[in-house]
This record gives C-alpha cells, structure tokens and sequence, in this order.
C-alpha cells in the first residue's frame, strides 16, 4: 500500500470583530459554531469527540486535538470517509484556529487545514472544493460577530437537485430573491425581508431583518448526477426563532425545490 506522504494544505487569514473571548466563543463551542457553520456537537477538552452535521446522510466526525481558550483551537477528522474513500490512505484532516488580537476590538483569525495522503485525483478534488467552500463559510463568522455575537441560533437546512450548474442554479435563486447580484440589494421574497450581505461565485448570503434576524446561506455545488443547491438557515430572536423554524424549512424546501427547477439549462 502507497503511504500518505503527499501534502495536502489550505491556509486563510481574516479580520474580525470582537474580543479573542467573543471569538473563542463562536469558534470552539458547540453553540457558536452551530451559529455561522453546521450544526455541531463538542466536548471541550483535548480528546473530546467533536461532530458536524452536514445534511442528510452525511455527518464528519473527529476529536479535538487542541484547546487553549481565547488563543487555539484545533481538531482532526476521518476526510476519506466523507466521500467513500479508503481512511488507511491517507493522515486525518487536520484543522487548527488561531486567534490573535488586534487594536480597535478586532481580532484576526487564522485558519489552516492540512492532510497527507497519496496524491490521488479525488484528494486534490476534496481540497480545491474546501479551498472554495471554506472562504464564504468564514465569511459568515464575520457577519455573525458582527450582527448577532454571543447569540445562539435555531437552524434548518434544506437541499434540492437540479441539472442545471452551479453558477445556473445561483443565477435562479438571485432571481427568485428578486435581486441582480451585488451586496447590499434588497430581498422581500418568500415572507422575508432583508438584505444580500455576500453575493459570490459559489454561495449568496441574505441577512434577513424579519420575522426574525436570521442568516440564509445559498451554497450550490456540483455532483456526479448534477447540481445540488443548498440552504443553511441561521434564525436568531431569543427564543421566538424555535417556533417558526419548522415552518421555514417546510417553505423554504418548496422554494427551493421550485428555485431548482428553474435553474434547469435552456436547450434549443
């Protein structure tokens, strides 16, 4: 068998606000990375499980391999296992926060990830997809220490098919928010009101103002049988968010599901 030898590394800088203690909270507690990522469940301490749930039929499991509060947190996870592949070829994933603190309240963040494996087509393939999701979910960090720190969030997710592409299917969903791309454009669809805070090549992101503060993430992505469009909704609201979160992920799957089927490729 090939030992892992080959480096796999993706590494990413940003600015947010917050103290390193605001920070610490919305990066190595369940609560806070349930409220800007997916929904999760963490023992905090070194060696404790961690585990992420990231739609149906796929959830990432690993252990926390480092937890030194307000400076770094760390943990690892089973990566082959998220796409069907052999574990014994490769070293776990690796993912290590770090946080530093800077003058005017600010913080800045560094992420790294980084594996070993044997230089296999589908480990690039896994590492160019983190590359390209990891960017607008840490984005999401910022807006959640921005607008909403310290809260906790009610989530839903919904997903549908679609044979469009990914960029066909983002296309569809800025036309069904009723808006042309760009941030800062107003949305009123679908019960909600808000604002686009993220328009970008791979997900679009509204902050919704009511019937509750809430962030809806847009992510579409390609699979072997087509595209699959995804909403990660975040509802915030002290409470009121719990009793509306089932009725939102019920309207917004058939939002969706319709959104989807318009992103199907015209063909002459």
């Amino acid at each position: 068998m090939t030992e892992p030898t080959v480096p796999h590394r993706f590494e990413l800088q940003f600015d947010v606000p917050g103290t390193p203690a605001d920070v610490w909270q919305a990066i190595a507690t369940a609560e806070g990375i349930s409220a800007w990522m997916l929904p999760t469940k963490l023992e905090p301490r070194v060696g404790g499980p961690v585990m992420f749930d990231m739609g149906p039929e796929a959830t990432s499991h690993g252990h926390v391999t480092a937890y030194e509060p307000e400076r770094r947190f760390a943990y690892d996870e089973d990566w082959a296992a998220l796409v069907g592949q052999d574990s014994s070829t490769v070293t776990p994933l690796a993912t290590e926060f770090l946080i530093e603190a800077r003058s005017g309240g600010t913080c800045t963040v560094r992420v790294v990830t980084s594996a070993y494996g044997t230089g296999a087509e589908w480990e690039s393939e896994f590492f160019g997809d983190m590359a390209a999701g990891w960017a607008p979910t840490l984005d999401n960090l910022r807006i959640y220490l921005t607008h909403f720190p310290g809260q906790e969030a009610t989530t839903f997710q919904v997903a549908a098919t679609t044979a469009g592409s990914a960029a066909e299917a983002l296309d569809a969903v800025r036309h069904a928010l009723g808006v042309t791309g760009g941030g800062g454009a107003a949305v009123d669809a679908n019960g909600v009101t808000g604002a686009v805070e993220r328009d970008g090549e791979h997900s679009v992101l509204v902050r919704a103002h009511a019937p509750v503060p809430a962030m809806l993430s847009f992510v579409a992505f390609g699979q072997p049988t087509g595209t699959t469009l995804m909403l990660q909704g975040y509802l915030f609201g002290n409470g009121r968010a719990d009793g509306i979160a089932d009725g939102d992920r019920d309207r917004w799957q058939r939002w969706l599901d319709q959104t989807a089927a318009a992103a199907v490729p015209f063909e002459p």
